[in-house]
């Protein structure tokens, strides 16, 4: 009598986040570094899109990372291991977890990526011809809602946040980060901006 093989299981499809780099070298865990960078961006994202935090939980969902990004106090306490925040968490980020919020800042830019070319743009004529961000409203408005989330989230006793004490200064790092996020929705943007985050630590 033959006796049949059960059907082969198809292989599982390799998860979204194992297609990010992990070269020679990378630390076991995110860095200070790395961690301030991937909450800074994600505030940046915050004040692009007033539905910012709800995107980001459903960015989760939609990229299957539920089981690393567990719900909202999950998403606060990852971003709060920022050292510069307010009410910052010690504690580690796994490089799981970077991976995650990555991979949903870079989904999130690329819906996003219309808008940030059209503020990138406003702030280089706006530049070129001398004039004040007021005089484009979108643009004016990104920057007023980024001073005020990274003033309202950032500890104001830091050295590192002291160095944004003006409005000058926040308004350079809130287009320093759109340049960012527009490098997120490039060719492979994922995993170049997660390896941007450890420049200088792996070799």
């Amino acid at each position: 009598m033959q006796v049949q093989s059960p059907p082969a299981t198809p292989e599982e499809s390799p998860k979204l986040i194992d297609q990010l780099s992990l070269p020679s070298g990378m630390p076991s865990e995110c860095s200070r570094r790395a961690k301030t960078q991937i909450d800074f961006l994600l505030l940046a994202i915050e004040a692009l899109d007033l539905g910012g935090s709800e995107a980001m939980l459903a960015s989760a969902r939609e990229l299957g990372l539920e089981d690393i990004i567990r719900g909202r106090v999950n998403l606060w306490l990852l971003r709060s291991s920022n050292p510069l925040r307010r009410f910052s968490q010690r504690q580690p980020m796994s490089l799981d977890e970077g991976k995650a919020l990555v991979l949903i800042t870079c989904f999130l830019s690329k819906r996003l990526t219309v808008l940030i070319r059209q503020l990138l743009l406003g702030y280089q004529q706006l530049t070129d011809q001398e004039l004040s961000f007021e005089h484009h409203f979108r643009l004016a408005n990104y920057l007023a809602r980024f001073r005020s989330h990274f003033r309202a989230r950032m500890n104001a006793n830091r050295s590192g946040v002291i160095a944004y004490s003006t409005d000058d200064k926040l308004n350079e790092l809130a287009i320093e980060l759109l340049t960012k996020l527009l490098f997120c929705t490039g060719t492979d943007g994922a995993n170049r901006l997660w390896l941007s985050l450890f420049d200088g630590e792996i070799s």
